[in-house]
């Protein structure tokens, strides 16, 4: 089924599932603000290799938006989960939203419903009222009443926690991003002011910056992780030509091993899918598969 509408959001992240991507896109439309699926695509039927034969003609990518914010839920195997170091801010403005607190206590509980809990539903001193759960299907989300008198921020904003291997490298990546992106910014930065951990002085608590027009917020993990970026989470940056799709892989890409079907992974282990705005209309010709099979790079006129 085609997108009813072209996207806006330049960044759009992907979430890997292990074969429940259209129950998950399901569960967090019907428990998000102005929750709504937007597109939905299948496997090919024939011609794949071993290991997707059993996916058929099953729903391949559920695209899906919450608040205003969309995502691609991926249908897949159980090669790749998310971890902690992937997660989502879910803000609840009261200069917004005058229920704010009540709306965010009752998404909560419907993301705790068959998740466990990372940090408690609390006041803190960063906010009267914060919270992360690791819902049913692995994802972690980080839900927050919102300084009415701060920086307004949208409602979802991706979170990406620094730690193990990419421990104290968030200011860093922030900078970094800032510089090959367009329509990009820092915003908020806010170091340690205690760094008996292994956040080292200047690491940050937290720090968020605007990305090709798309928040993102940034932290190194102030204890001990034992796990980093997986594929579990990547995002998808979508290029208008050939010419932009190489200029993106260019900056992006960083690990050989792990360059697939438009996959990447940058210098801090975040995975990223540098991919046409015209996919769709790509994947339709024939032996569009198997031509994506075979590339890492993926070049237009290849297909």
């Amino acid at each position: 089924m085609p997108d009813p509408e072209p996207t806006r959001q330049k960044i759009i992240p992907s979430l890997w599932f292990d074969h429940t991507a259209q129950e998950a896109a399901g569960f967090y439309t019907s428990v998000f603000p102005d929750g709504r699926i937007l597109a939905t695509s299948h496997y090919p039927t024939e011609n794949l290799p071993d290991f997707q034969r059993e996916f058929a003609g099953a729903v391949l990518t559920v695209d899906f938006e919450l608040a205003g914010f969309r995502f691609t839920a991926l249908n897949a195997g159980r090669e790749f989960s998310a971890t902690p170091a992937n997660s989502f801010f879910v803000n609840f403005d009261p200069s917004r939203d005058p229920a704010a607190r009540e709306h965010l206590d009752e998404l909560w509980a419907a993301l705790l419903d068959g998740g466990q809990v990372l940090m408690p539903l609390d006041a803190y001193p960063f906010s009267p009222r914060y919270g992360w759960v690791q819902d049913r299907f692995g994802l972690g989300w980080q839900v927050f009443l919102a300084d009415p008198d701060g920086s307004p921020r949208p409602t979802i904003v991706p979170s990406l926690l620094f730690g193990n291997v990419a421990q104290n490298r968030a200011r860093e990546a922030l900078e970094y991003y800032t510089r090959i992106l367009p329509d990009s910014r820092l915003g908020t930065l806010v170091p340690y002011e205690d760094t008996t951990g292994p956040a080292t002085p200047g690491a940050l608590m937290y720090g968020d910056a605007e990305l090709a027009g798309v928040w993102f917020a940034a932290m190194d993990a102030g204890v001990e992780m034992p796990t980093t970026f997986t594929p579990g989470v990547s995002y998808q940056i979508f290029c208008a030509d050939q010419a932009e799709i190489d200029r993106y892989w260019d900056v992006l890409s960083s690990e050989p091993e792990a360059e697939a079907c438009g996959w990447c992974q940058d210098r801090f282990g975040v995975s990223w899918q540098v991919v046409p705005a015209a996919m769709d209309e790509l994947m339709a010709r024939p032996g569009a598969w198997t031509t994506l099979l075979g590339m890492k790079k993926l070049v237009i006129s290849d297909f």
